[in-house]
C-alpha cells in the first residue's frame, strides 16, 4: 500500500515550510457544519486527505509511503530516534501553535488529523539547500553512516521551534536523549548542536535559524562563529548529512 499523492506546491527546500493553517474542527464537526468531512494532514507544506481503513498505519510507514525515506526505521519501538519528525498543531486551551518531536514509528497516523509533519526533507536538501542546523552538524563532522542524522536534526529542530529563547547547552543535551548513534559519534553532534546555545555567538543562532537561512556568509558558524573546515563548505563528501539517504 502506498499512500496517494495530493496535487500541492512543494515548498522551496531551502527555507522551512510555513505552518498550514491548523485545522481546529475534526472530520465529524465538519460534516455537521456541512463542510468536506474528509480528514486531513500536512507534511511539509502539502495538503493530504488521509486514507480511509488505515487504522494499523503509523505516521512513519505513510511518510516514507510518500518517498520521504529520510525519516529512517530503525527499531520500531521509539528507541533510537531514527524516525524523529516535528508535529505541529494548534492548542485551543491556550490558543497557539505547538510544536513538538515524535517518534513517526510509534504515532498512528489518524492521530495526526488536522496537524503539520515536517520531516528532514522539508528542512533542506543538498541540492536545494541545507537549513542552519543540518549546516552545523555537517560543519562538526557529526555525520558518520549517516542513518541517525535526520533523527537527530529534527530532534534539535523542534526543540528550537518549541522554544522562545534560545536554549541552554544542557536543554540541548536534554533534547537529544532519544536519538542513538551506533557510531558513537556524540561529541561532534553536540558540539555542532551547541553553537545554537544562549553562551554561542550571536552568529550561530537567529531568526535565520527559524527562517530556515544561513548566516551572513552563508554558511553556519562554529563555537567562534568561524566555518569549522577550511573550504568553508557545509556537507561532507558523501552527502549523509544533509538527510541520510
Amino acid at each position: 500500500w502506498r499512500p496517494s499523492l495530493a496535487v500541492a506546491e512543494a515548498p522551496s527546500p531551502s527555507t522551512t515550510p510555513p505552518l498550514a493553517q491548523p485545522s481546529v474542527l475534526g472530520a465529524q464537526q465538519r460534516a455537521m457544519e456541512g463542510q468536506d468531512a474528509s480528514p486531513l494532514l500536512y507534511v511539509n507544506g502539502k495538503r493530504y486527505v488521509m486514507p480511509a481503513g488505515k487504522a494499523e498505519v503509523t505516521l512513519l510507514a505513510y511518510l516514507r509511503g510518500l518517498g520521504l525515506s529520510g525519516t529512517k526505521q530503525g527499531c520500531g519501538e521509539g528507541g533510537c530516534g531514527a524516525c524523529t519528525v516535528m508535529i505541529s498543531h494548534y492548542d485551543l486551551a491556550t490558543r497557539a501553535v505547538v510544536h513538538r518531536a515524535v517518534n513517526a514509528c510509534l504515532c498512528p497516523l489518524y492521530a495526526c488529523e488536522g496537524m503539520h509533519v515536517i520531516t528532514v526533507e522539508g528542512l533542506g536538501t543538498k541540492r536545494g539547500g541545507l537549513h542552519p542546523v543540518q549546516k552545523a552538524i555537517a560543519v562538526a563532522h557529526g555525520s558518520q553512516c549517516g542513518f541517525c542524522t535526520p533523527g537527530f536534526v529534527m530532534s534539535m529542530y523542534s526543540l528550537l521551534r518549541s522554544k522562545a529563547e534560545k536554549p541552554t547547552e544542557e536543554e540541548i543535551e536534554e533534547a537529544l536523549g532519544g536519538n542513538l548513534c551506533r557510531c558513537t559519534g556524540y561529541r561532534p553532534i553536540l558540539a555542532g548542536f551547541n553553537t545554537f546555545a544562549r553562551d554561542a555567538p550571536d552568529a550561530a543562532y537567529s531568526n535565520e535559524t527559524i527562517d530556515g537561512h544561513a548566516n551572513g556568509n552563508g554558511h553556519a558558524a562554529n563555537s567562534n562563529g568561524h566555518v569549522a573546515n577550511g573550504n568553508g563548505h557545509a556537507t561532507n563528501g558523501d552527502g549523509h548529512a544533509t538527510n541520510g539517504n
